[in-house]
């Protein structure tokens, strides 16, 4: 039984400096910062949340700026997502391989599956795309980039598998997804739909490839979108009969979360919709101060002292 999962929902990696993170995601990409808080599992270090205006599931890149806390640089590799990938108009391809030349980003031009590629590194040395296609959703509107050539959201994420068949049978007997394109080294995946945000693509690791290992420049985990919390804990019951290690939900304020990970290695999240971003802050105002979580604000001041120094403002220069 496939579980009602919507499509993405966010992409988490773990990056090296905050400053460089946000110049990067706000000032070249056009990115929203939506929220400013940290990471729920270690309170000294940031997690930003970027997206469109709102933070609109299927939308969201979050980082975790782990530089000074001893975190060694990672490996890309088998088990792994190693590509991240937003969605643009194809009329905007040249003006983004412009845009992020003048920055001093290599960029690579190519297609796969008939849609036009921006490959290129982020700051950390994340394997960024942007690529060209159909996507009906609407750009953040005060970006610094115009909305005609802003990024629409997230497209997809690669994982490098080595042996892809038992990751395909589990996203599609529980989570829904089925192939809907295939070529001599990507199988694409899809789930509630074939379009941007609903794709996640699987590239057979080649036996030279070596194992992931998490660290800075590495994606962390993927996390699909589910609606209601009651199919969570149905979907979590039938992961565990299947004989997976799936966490307790656990609370992230602004969804609630299990992880596992899928036969091949990469690290799963299933996240609920709600209650969104907009539940400590209006929407003016989103990402403009920092957030904690109820049980971290008697810790603030450590918080604070500990965090380092940041100019969101630099970052749009």
């Amino acid at each position: 039984m496939a579980f009602p999962i919507l499509g993405l929902h966010h992409v988490t990696a773990t990056v090296d400096e905050a400053q460089p993170d946000l110049a990067f995601c706000l000032g070249a990409l056009g990115l929203r910062l939506v929220k400013r808080t940290v990471n729920f599992d270690n309170r000294h270090v940031y997690h930003f949340y970027y997206g469109d205006e709102r933070g609109t599931p299927g939308t969201i890149w979050t980082t975790f700026p782990y530089n000074g806390h001893g975190v060694r640089v990672g490996v890309h590799g088998a088990g792994q997502i190693i590509r991240t990938s937003f969605s643009i108009l194809a009329a905007s391809v040249s003006f983004w391989e412009a845009r992020l030349r003048n920055r001093g980003v290599q960029v690579e031009r190519s297609a796969r599956f008939g849609e036009e590629r921006l490959l290129f590194r982020d700051p950390s040395g994340l394997q960024i795309e942007l690529v060209a296609c159909a996507d009906r959703r609407a750009p953040w509107l005060a970006s610094p980039v115009e909305p005609a050539s802003a990024i629409r959201g997230l497209h997809s994420v690669t994982m490098a598998i080595r042996e892809p068949e038992p990751t395909i049978a589990l996203m599609h007997e529980l989570l829904g997804f089925d192939i809907v394109a295939e070529n001599a080294d990507r199988i694409r995946l899809a789930v509630n739909g074939s379009e941007p945000g609903k794709w996640i693509e699987i590239a057979r690791a080649p036996a030279d490839m070596p194992a992931a290992v998490n660290g800075t420049g590495t994606v962390h985990h993927v996390a699909m979108a589910i609606e209601r919390a009651d199919d969570q804990l149905k979907l979590r019951e039938a992961l565990l009969v299947r004989g997976l290690k799936v966490t307790e939900v656990r609370d992230r304020c602004y969804f609630q979360s299990i992880y596992f990970r899928e036969p091949g290695g990469v690290l799963f999240e299933v996240a609920t919709i709600s209650p969104g971003f907009l539940i400590d802050e209006p929407a003016d105002t989103l990402g403009c101060a920092l957030k904690l979580p109820p049980w971290e604000e008697e810790h603030r001041p450590d918080i604070e002292a500990h965090l380092p120094a940041i100019d969101v403002g630099v970052a749009f220069s």
